[in-house]
């Protein structure tokens, strides 16, 4: 680990099968800039705060653009007590990865969390209200799982979607531009009108998304399923 390095962790989920990982910042001074929990703001803390005794690893980009430490680290403190937290579209890793290449994503987000369009995401409340507040647990996990298996298979099945949505509204806005240019106002009218038709769609997409993403947080923080036991994610 090294000064402007994104460095992780493995952490477990509580009674859950599955672990995630924790993202950060290097500062380089026995610090961590990162998005913390349970407090969901862009913190500096020790780096024995950060790792909680996991072992710590760094995120490596050997074919790809990334800042130099320095800019890496200036990002991050940029940002520090920001508390604009979402699970799907603003987490530890999209911060982290931000600060390292200026490109907010998260690769744990596109390969577990999962995003729905056709799926009636309310139909999960009832079995996951089960979940939290029944007696069995070994059925509750079954539940529980059971969701979340339902869930990952229309991620990947929406994800391409969504993305193609927003590369299509990229590619009409450019395409307006040039039009706009070459004084072809009727041509720029059309681009227009297919990019806000791209955009209505990519925004129903999002709008699944955040009702997933309030379901999926309050899963996650509910670990302890039919307990009352609190779970520290500092």
């Amino acid at each position: 680990m090294a000064f402007g390095d994104q460095i992780f962790v493995w952490r477990e989920f509580a009674n859950l099968s599955g672990v995630y990982q924790h993202h950060g910042i290097d500062i380089g001074d026995g610090s961590v800039i990162h998005y913390r929990k349970p407090s969901e703001v862009i913190e500096q803390t020790s780096f024995e705060t950060f790792s909680k005794n996991n072992r710590v690893y760094s995120r490596e980009y050997p074919a790809g653009f990334c800042f130099i430490p320095d800019v890496t680290v200036k990002r991050a403190f940029s940002r520090l007590g920001e508390n604009q937290y979402n699970l799907l579209f603003n987490n530890c890793e999209h911060f982290a990865t931000w600060c390292k290449t200026g490109v907010s994503e998260s690769q744990q987000i596109k390969d577990f969390i999962p995003a729905i369009n056709k799926l009636d995401t309310f139909s999960l409340l009832d079995p996951l209200k089960q979940a939290f507040h029944g007696y069995d647990s070994d059925n509750n996990k079954n539940i529980v799982n059971t969701a979340l298996d339902q869930i990952r298979t229309v991620w990947d099945q929406i994800q391409p979607q969504y993305r193609q949505n927003l590369d299509e509204i990229d590619i009409w806005e450019k395409v307006a531009k040039k039009a706009i240019i070459n004084n072809r106002d009727d041509l720029a009218r059309e681009a227009i009108k297919r990019k806000k038709d791209y955009e209505k769609k990519a925004k129903s997409l999002e709008k699944e998304l955040e009702k997933l993403a309030i379901m999926t947080e309050n899963l996650l923080k509910n670990q302890g399923i039919g307990r009352e036991e609190k779970i520290d994610y500092s």
